[in-house]
């Protein structure tokens, strides 16, 4: 079916997407011939580790929708601290780009994860982390678990409307008191007759003050912490589910992130993903595509950020030369590429080996580690280069140098990947 889906979208140089009833129809947006490719960044068709010209294909069409709908309107959103959601989601929606590996009967293309990959990529050109993150939640932290283990019923009521951009998802997980620490949350749903009572509350919630529905993270019985949880799909409209805030944070702007509460909020038991208990795995196994994910969309970011140093330091002066000519700049710059490259080879590895049914926790965990770390750094060497003007608002890399520290902290932070890679290595302590 992927391969089918991949063959008729590329065929006739359009972005299709697969309707409810099956097959495929063609959209508005044309797939542009040409190339955006920052100076480092390996975009050709031949020969490439894990895309095809169907990749790429996607990829063009999804740098027409940024350049068109998206970054003209950037400035503005990061400034009022808020994106529409649902206007974006729905453009995104129907160009197929919110399900690309989702089931095709559930609106998605039915592709395989490499192709999510290369979207995370393109959204990448994004010029803010926000929009891109929030996308994610979407397509690649709220939804895996409800396509893989959610009932058809589930599907068609939360799966269906989020893949077509007509409702918007958040993930509640962290908690005031469990941020990586996923099995302290103290969140309690109690079955009562057919029904869920939810009670606690969920922090830094990524599409809060804007999501139709949750994919949240309950205690569901008083077992042992890793058997005790179930994942459930949680509609926002329902009484008692409060939004206390939206977050004032340092970066990340355009994307709200919002404090919620529940008090006594009734959910059918039906919402439950999967089996009761098993939340805690599924969120685990939620947690691969969502570190890949993130890994994919800060490697464009890198990229650019890069090039657009690249550019300001060969045209601006200091001891009557180009800042570029000085050693210490452009062999930084080479190193910092360099990194990069390396990095982008890990993750499409460990994209080729996960599309073949590999664990790739370990790979996964290291890539999450390694991209947090490299953006801190890229971002403060670019940063100083640029010198007063890395200080301003008016350019890239001072937004990147802000966003970006989330990274190291946001979806399990760096001491946790480490944690993890030393279970893998059998280093940790009995």
């Amino acid at each position: 079916m992927a391969t089918r889906a991949a063959a008729q979208f590329v065929g006739s140089c359009h972005l299709y997407r697969p309707s409810t009833l099956g097959g495929f129809r063609k959209l508005s947006h044309n797939v542009s011939s040409s190339k955006h490719t920052p100076a480092g960044a390996p975009e050709t068709t031949g020969g490439h580790l894990i895309y095809t010209p169907e990749h790429f294909a996607l990829k063009d069409s999804i740098r027409k929708i940024i350049d068109q709908e998206i970054n003209p309107h950037v400035d503005q959103w990061e400034s009022e601290g808020k994106f529409p959601a649902h206007k974006v989601f729905k453009i995104l929606g129907n160009a197929g780009i919110l399900g690309v590996n989702k089931p095709v009967e559930y609106g998605g293309l039915g592709l395989d994860f490499s192709y999510s990959v290369a979207v995370s990529e393109e959204l990448g050109h994004i010029r803010c982390g926000g929009i891109p993150m929030a996308i994610g939640v979407q397509t690649d932290m709220a939804t895996p678990a409800l396509a893989r283990f959610g009932s058809d019923e589930l599907k068609n009521e939360f799966l269906l409307p989020s893949i077509l951009g007509d409702k918007v998802a958040c993930l509640g997980v962290s908690e005031v008191g469990a941020g990586s620490d996923v099995s302290s949350i103290m969140t309690k749903a109690v079955r009562k007759g057919e029904e869920y009572v939810i009670n606690g509350g969920k922090m830094w919630t990524t599409n809060g003050t804007q999501a139709d529905w949750m994919c949240l993270l309950a205690n569901t019985s008083d077992g042992p912490p890793h058997r005790n949880k179930s994942l459930i799909c949680l509609p926002m409209n329902l009484p008692g589910v409060h939004i206390a805030r939206q977050i004032d944070k340092m970066g990340m702007r355009s994307s709200d992130t919002a404090e919620v509460f529940f008090d006594d909020v009734c959910v059918p038991s039906r919402n439950v993903i999967g089996q009761e208990g098993m939340g805690f795995t599924y969120q685990m196994l939620q947690f691969q595509e969502e570190r890949l994910w993130a890994v994919a969309n800060s490697l464009t970011t890198m990229d650019l950020i890069i090039q657009e140093t690249i550019d300001y330091t060969r045209q601006r002066k200091i001891f009557n030369r180009p800042v570029l000519h000085h050693q210490t700049v452009h062999f930084r710059l080479a190193e910092l590429q360099t990194e990069v490259e390396l990095l982008r080879s890990l993750l499409h590895r460990a994209t080729a080996l996960y599309i073949r049914g590999n664990d790739v926790t370990k790979l996964a965990s290291m890539a999450k580690l390694k991209v947090g770390r490299l953006a801190r750094e890229l971002g403060d060497s670019c940063l100083q280069f640029w010198g007063g003007m890395g200080f301003t608002n008016d350019v890239l890399v001072s937004r990147f140098y802000r966003d970006s520290r989330l990274i190291s902290i946001g979806g399990g932070a760096d001491e946790v990947m480490l944690g993890i890679i030393c279970k893998y290595m059998d280093t940790l302590p009995k």
